[in-house]
């Protein structure tokens, strides 16, 4: 079997999603454009050898809109030549993309392929899409009466299933941002973070390379005093169960960013004298109960290690990504994970979610902390919108 690598990964370092965020001058097709230019100068290779390029982004409208991969290409310089697709599996669209980029690589229908996200949730805030519509229509009206529900009710009604009180939440939230300001400050993530120029406060133009979204500050008592986002008369009537524990604080926060895999098949890096970093070990995908949304990285984690025929125990990190504290901590107490293993370098809460781009965001940094530990194995979930989860295994080479 063909075996698919991982040769590069990049990111942008993130930018606060919202009006004087750092990202926010900056039109999403070049925020991806800088991770796919980066990539390509980054190992020399001549673009018109990738087979394609597929990218995640979940806001497909306005600025976004209209295959935003294919204009972020040929933005970025690539020969008319290479095609391009745009995916929306919602928060995991670009480790969707990385699935069926790596799964097309082992199938022999291509070479070399690019998979990548973006998300500007300054330019086209989360929820633009749908203003206005009815995206479920009549059938899921019947077969859901009471009405689905958005992801921080889901969030509430976990932490309240897995019994996870306002401290427990919000002391990970603050080791988020601990581990990430100290992966930071050790230069950890300087492998992984490419610079893109961009306009400042002042109209001057500055390299951008520190992720906006770490506060080193952090602790879990500044936490502690933060007001519940999603408490309302009508929940609380509906969900007697709920503690009303979800904070701004112990969620991800409003994200822009851009990240980007250069994958191919082992044989072709050996042509082309390029160094593979890690190979796709095992893949999987699982849905589960929309209401509770969030849940399915656990459906998802038992496919992936049933299929890899690996344990728990024999993987060296996870990266979970932390839409809200209660994802990976819901997550960590059913399989008995270590919590040194999990979201090593800090995870979205300190790092950020940039929706389509989080998938191949936290690839690229699970790579890079396979490569810097020695580890071995790497498993990546994610929760995604109406109760989906992709998960991935990598061995580092």
């Amino acid at each position: 079997m063909t075996n698919a690598v991982i040769v590069d990964a990049v990111r942008l370092a993130s930018g606060k999603g919202k009006k004087g965020g750092a990202l926010a001058g900056t039109h999403p097709v070049e925020l991806l454009a800088e991770v796919l230019r980066s990539i390509i100068d980054r190992n020399d290779l001549d673009p018109v050898l990738v087979d394609d390029v597929i990218g995640g982004c979940v806001q497909q409208v306005g600025e976004q809109a209209l295959n935003i991969t294919r204009t972020a290409l040929l933005s970025a310089g690539f020969p008319e030549s290479v095609p391009a697709t745009t995916i929306d599996r919602q928060c995991g669209s670009s480790q969707q993309a990385a699935h069926f980029a790596a799964q097309g690589v082992i199938a022999g229908a291509y070479d070399i392929v690019i998979a990548c996200g973006v998300e500007s949730m300054s330019r086209i805030p989360m929820g633009t899409s749908p203003i206005g519509q009815d995206t479920a229509g009549p059938g899921i009206a019947a077969r859901y009466p009471e009405g689905l529900i958005h992801q921080g009710i889901s969030a509430e009604l976990i932490a309240a299933k897995w019994k996870l009180d306002r401290e427990t939440l919000d002391a990970y939230s603050a080791e988020s941002h601990r581990r990430a300001a100290a992966a930071a400050a050790n230069g950890l993530f300087d492998k992984e973070i490419v610079p893109i120029d961009v306009q400042n406060a002042a109209g001057e133009t500055v390299s951008h390379t520190v992720d906006e979204t770490v506060r080193a500050s952090t602790t879990a008592d500044g936490l502690g005093a933060l007001k519940s986002a999603f408490r309302s008369d009508e929940f609380s009537q509906r969900f007697p169960e709920a503690q009303w524990h979800i904070t701004p604080g112990n969620s991800s926060p409003f994200t822009d960013g851009a990240s980007a895999v250069l994958i191919m098949s082992e044989e072709m890096a050996s042509k082309l004298g390029l160094t593979p970093r890690a190979r796709f070990h095992s893949f999987s995908v699982a849905g589960d109960d929309p209401m509770f949304m969030l849940t399915a990285p656990i459906p998802a984690t038992h496919k992936v290690l049933a299929k890899s025929g690996l344990s728990i125990d024999d993987i060296d990190a996870y990266e979970v990504n932390e839409a809200f504290a209660p994802v990976p901590l819901m997550w960590a107490h059913e399989f008995r994970a270590d919590p040194a293993k999990l979201n090593p370098r800090g995870g979205a809460i300190a790092l950020g979610h940039a929706l389509g781009s989080s998938g191949t965001r936290l690839l690229t940094t699970l790579v890079n902390h396979l490569e810097a530990t020695g580890g071995r194995y790497g498993l990546q979930t994610m929760c995604e919108g109406a109760g989906m989860a992709n998960a991935t295994i990598i061995e580092r080479l």
